[in-house]
């Protein structure tokens, strides 16, 4: 039985295999409880901890641990940093079942160890086991794995090409290369390499080649993206040899990004200058997955046009706002 006291506390004040003693009538009067019911488990029954753990096979996978049974709750806690995805069409189709459900933070996003993932549970307190296997047939979980996954970051080490003339003949400081070094650094990816090769596209285009040949795992284009004469950043990424998933995206700051794929799978992108100033950008929406080594496709891409929109609040929240999520 739980006990919810407003501004002290909500937990279980009575659990299971409590004893009722004299003592405990004041308390129980006081949440409500006048009566105290005898249930016995019928046969096809479940109890909610029982449909709860039912749920939590669907759902957990490596990287994770389940919390104990809680009031009829399981959650479901990460046990490295990583990369968190949900199989949303699955997720659907389970919680389309009457009287349970699996809510779970939003796919895609990175997790450090000890965040919460998922919480798990059914409505009443007893439920038809065939709803639960309902569920499971619903989940496809016994040939497509669980519902849920935690990949742990695969990206090791980048390379920077700043491109502008004015930044190579020292004309302004550098501002964008410290930016994207310390947004890598969040995901333990290592800079390992940077260039200057001012507006020539032939010498963007060989530093690419040069850092993808020295076994390079990210190769990252800042600048040049627009499309004044001398932004020559795109023709660079598509004559290195890379394919090109996009060179544009619906999402704001960031429609000028570029991103293209070698043969290898190693990514090549162009970051426009919105990455330099905005606190949150599509850089921010995609490095999460480019750093777990998720390929993305131009699907992704298209995807992200719902939520897009950065609102450009005062102060920033990202990633605790709607910017980048989808349904």
């Amino acid at each position: 039985m739980t006990q919810i006291i407003p501004g002290v506390m909500k937990d279980a004040r009575f659990r299971k295999g409590h004893v009722v003693t004299e003592a405990d009538i004041p308390v129980l009067l006081s949440m409500g409880k006048e009566h105290l019911y005898v249930w016995e488990k019928p046969e096809g029954m479940l109890h909610e901890d029982e449909a709860a753990k039912s749920l939590l096979s669907l759902c957990i996978n490596e990287g994770m641990h389940a919390t104990d049974t809680k009031e009829g709750k399981i959650e479901l806690i990460a046990d490295r940093d990583g990369l968190f995805q949900v199989d949303t069409e699955r997720l659907y189709a389970v919680n389309n079942i009457e009287e349970l459900m699996i809510a779970v933070r939003h796919t895609n996003t990175a997790v450090k160890a000890g965040d919460k993932l998922a919480g798990m549970r059914v409505i009443p307190l007893v439920i038809d086991e065939q709803k639960l296997e309902q569920a499971r047939e619903a989940s496809l979980v016994d040939s497509e794995g669980p519902i849920l996954s935690l990949l742990p970051w695969k990206i090791r080490t980048a390379g920077i090409i700043t491109t502008g003339s004015e930044v190579e003949k020292g004309r302004v400081e550098d501002q964008f290369t410290p930016v994207v070094e310390k947004k890598l650094a969040d995901f333990q990816i290592e800079v390992k390499e940077k260039r200057l090769t001012g507006d020539d596209m032939e010498r963007t285009k060989d530093a690419i080649l040069q850092m993808k040949e020295a076994g390079l795992d990210l190769i990252i284009c800042t600048g040049g993206m627009s499309v004044d004469p001398d932004d020559r950043t795109p023709g660079a990424i598509k004559a290195s040899g890379a394919d090109i998933v996009t060179y544009g995206a619906p999402v704001l700051p960031g429609a000028m990004l570029c991103l293209g794929y070698f043969a290898d799978g190693t990514a090549v992108i162009g970051l426009p200058g919105c990455v330099m100033y905005a606190k949150a950008t599509i850089f921010d929406l995609l490095l999460p997955r480019i750093a777990a080594g998720v390929k993305i496709r131009r699907s992704d891409i298209i995807r992200l046009g719902h939520g897009g929109l950065c609102l450009g609040c005062e102060e920033c929240q990202y990633p605790v706002c709607p910017f980048g999520k989808q349904e």
